[in-house]
């Protein structure tokens, strides 16, 4: 069976083979990773994920070979590297762990300079290419270039250090649970970002996580790891939620994949409902017209570039006594961009008070709302496009569950 991106199409050319890998530590008698071979599509993101003491972070570290192998072959881009200079390696492939990294005593430029400085650039691109990055991961460089990282929030700090990864454009990235220390909020922000970023940059990614529900989000395909980095299932995340290989995928899944399946799915995706909206400048009295024949409990207000400023009521709209109505009812909530999946947009509509989430663009300007109607008829496409898939697949004579792995 051909793996398959989200989009359908099929594999491009392997950028990462790991060949035959070991890695036994002194004094232990099992290794930590057995034998594994795996291929890493160019341009996609690859999840390992597994319980914990399964090999995956050892198995990412061999790529760049901050671990050394005990034997097999690390090859990137068809050439062998097991065998070279590791820090030449390094320098070619961007790294990005948990506890971010930075250098205390260097300022943030200084930081996202690090290896460009190493590969000798000269001063004018390295500065063009920090603020180039700075802009990119949503930080002014002029506010940002010069601070220090004690400076900085966790998502900011971050920030800098996906930057930091990015900075001499390398074809490779490691990322080592890079959101695994940052509040839930704050998390599914930078997991989206972060997919707006790889859309437009499409670099070859090893993403390691603990978290299914993070590897559902984020990646192109799934290794599910089992003790000793043995490939259990090496697929689609829609292929591992409606196919899991055995039992053991079908428990580390756990219950609920029904709605774990919205993690696949991009409000971008589905057809948005509509909201009624009036421009700032409209009268309270004639907003509550508007309001009175809508239908709804509330209006959207917008800006004169229209981006969502308040939601007003018709409590709101009767006591506003003249005020603009950029000065009454409540501020937006439950903001969501194009690029979130529809499990980010359900999580958000549950706690907003107009019980949608209402999507904007980057720039911030109105799009339309998600509601639970759209997530219903989200969740009855998937199931019946699995039900369409699973009927086909015994038509071919397959199994619908069987494995698909790429390692061993």
């Amino acid at each position: 069976m051909t793996a398959r991106a989200h989009d359908g199409a099929p594999a491009g050319r392997t950028m990462i083979r790991l060949e035959n890998l070991t890695k036994t530590f002194p004094g232990q008698a099992t290794p930590a990773v057995e034998d594994l071979t795996l291929d890493v599509p160019e341009g996609e993101i690859v999840i390992l994920v597994g319980p914990s003491g399964c090999g995956k972070t050892t198995t990412m570290k061999m790529i760049n070979r901050i671990i050394e192998p005990t034997s097999g072959r690390i090859l990137l881009g068809g050439e062998d590297v097991t065998h070279g200079d590791p820090d030449q390696l390094r320098r070619r492939i961007g790294y990005v762990i948990q506890q971010i990294g930075l250098f205390p005593h260097m300022t943030i430029a200084e930081n996202i300079a690090t290896v460009p400085d190493l590969l000798g650039w000269d001063k004018q691109r390295v500065g063009a290419r920090v603020d180039e990055l700075l802009a990119t991961v949503g930080m002014d460089p002029a506010t940002f270039r010069g601070r220090y990282p004690k400076e900085l929030s966790g998502g900011q700090r971050q920030r800098v250090g996906v930057a930091r990864a990015l900075s001499a454009d390398p074809d490779v990235m490691l990322m080592d649970e890079p959101f695994g220390a940052i509040d839930p909020i704050t998390r599914d922000r930078l997991q989206n970002e972060f997919l707006r970023l790889q859309a437009e940059v499409r670099k070859t990614i090893v993403f390691v996580t603990h978290d299914i529900d993070e590897a559902i989000k984020m990646g192109d395909r799934i290794a599910i790891l089992r003790e000793g980095s043995r490939v259990v299932q090496y697929d689609t995340p829609e292929a591992v939620l409606t196919r899991p290989a055995d039992d053991f995928v079908a428990d580390f899944i756990g219950r609920g994949a029904s709605l774990k399946r919205l993690g696949l799915s991009r409000v971008r995706d589905i057809r948005l409902s509509e909201w009624p909206t009036v421009p700032e400048d409209t009268p309270a009295e004639q907003a509550l017209t508007v309001l009175r024949g809508s239908g709804r409990s509330a209006l959207l207000v917008l800006d004169a570039q229209g981006r969502p400023r308040r939601w007003v009521g018709a409590a709101d709209l009767q006591r506003a006594d003249g005020q603009p109505l950029d000065r009454v009812g409540l501020r937006p909530e439950a903001l969501v961009e194009p690029h979130a999946t529809l499990s980010d947009a359900l999580n958000e509509l549950i706690t907003a008070r107009y019980s949608v989430a209402t999507v904007v663009d980057r720039n911030g300007v109105y799009q339309g709302v998600v509601d639970i109607d759209r997530i219903t008829e989200a969740i009855r496409s998937m199931r019946d496009d699995s039900d369409r898939a699973a009927r086909h697949a015994l038509d071919e004579g397959e199994e619908p569950d069987a494995t698909t792995a790429g390692g061993r």
